[in-house]
Order: structure tokens, then sequence, then C-alpha cells
């Protein structure tokens, strides 16, 4: 190998374990991403989403000859930086992981408002997923009923929240698991959320079928 280091595939820096878990199963679909399989490394920030905003490049500075390639992924809203936009954020964000060693082969994935965005596909797995399988009403007629939305084809204008009540009224518990389960198994082709399909169009650009 003539001494080479050999990189391995990618290295992801997330919020918290929820966002992990999402995209563990997001990465378990290799056939829907139209990608090969990928060894991927996933680290949890201890400062959750603005430690990934101010220091995620720091972090990933010392994988930048382990890994191919690196992602930093967090939320919009608890980042500290709500009053600039999601393309603001992930410019300056992929600018400083381009002056740390990693021009070229790295990303940074903004959720706007949150990660639970991704969560509200109009895909039947969400009710399954969520505790609501074969109840009656489905799961979004009592959220609009309470509000969380105001048709059945739109996202909850809070996410995070609509998720955790939809939980408690299933009594479901809360974890982690719940969002590898989701990205696992929800249709990607539905989700039009625009973080999501950077993410996807990276994942495809990186490690595409060829």
């Amino acid at each position: 190998m003539n001494g080479e280091l050999v990189k391995q595939d990618l290295v992801v820096v997330v919020a918290d374990k929820n966002m992990e878990s999402a995209i563990r199963g997001i990465l378990s679909r290799t056939q829907s991403l139209h990608i090969r399989n990928v060894k991927v490394e996933i680290h949890v920030h201890i400062e959750r989403d603005p430690g990934c905003y101010h220091k995620g490049h720091i972090f990933l500075r010392p994988f930048s000859k382990q890994f191919g390639y690196s992602m930093i992924l967090f939320d919009r809203v608890g980042s500290g930086q709500e009053n600039r936009s999601r393309n603001e954020l992930e410019r300056e964000v992929e600018e400083n992981l381009r002056v740390t060693g990693w021009a070229g082969r790295s990303a940074a994935v903004v959720i706007e408002p949150e990660l639970e965005n991704w969560v509200w596909s109009e895909s039947s797995q969400v009710d399954r997923v969520l505790g609501w399988e074969d109840r009656s009403p489905d799961l979004r007629t009592p959220l609009i009923v309470q509000g969380w939305l105001t048709t059945v084809s739109e996202k909850p204008r809070l996410p995070k929240e609509a998720l955790e009540w939809s939980l408690r009224r299933a009594g479901r518990p809360r974890s982690s698991a719940i969002y590898e389960e989701l990205g696992s198994v929800v249709s990607f082709e539905r989700c039009v959320d625009p973080a999501f399909l950077k993410l996807k169009q990276c994942l495809q650009e990186w490690f595409g079928e060829g």
C-alpha cells in the first residue's frame, strides 16, 4: 500500500442521539438511496446543536486523513443562530470544514426547524411507528383537532411538540429507537425537505452506485 493510510468512508458529527439513530436508519437503506454500502462513524457532539455549529469542524479536524468524507448535522432551532437561515449556517460551517482539511469532501446539513420535521411524511409507516396503526381516526385527524396541523397533507408547525403529543396519546415512550425505525422504513421519495434532499444528494455524489 506504499505506506498510505487507507481511508474509511464517512465520519459524521450530530447534535444528539435521536439524530444519530435517524442517520443510522437512513444509511441502512442503501438500495433506496442508490448508494453502495457505507462504513460510517457517527459522533454526538457533547454541546449539541451549538457545539456542532461552533466546534464541529474542530472536532473533525483529526479525522481528515482517516476518512474520505465528513458531515455535520444539527437543527437550526436550538443552535443559538435562529435569526439566520439554514443556508447561511451551512455555508459558514462548510467554509470552516474547508480550511480544516476537508476541502471538496465535506458538507453541513442544517435541519429547518429541527429533526422531527423529517418524521412527518405522509407514509402510513409513520402511524405504525408512532403507535397509531389501525386506529380510527388516523393520526392526522386528531392532530388537526389539536391545532398541530391545518390540513392532512402539511407538516406540523411545531414538529417536535406534535411528535411528543402523538407518542403520549399512543402510550409509547419516546426513544432514539423510534428515529432509527422511521429512518429505516419511511419512503425517501415522498420527502421534499430541503435538508433531507441535500443529505441524500451528498451521499449519492460521494457513494453512488456508479
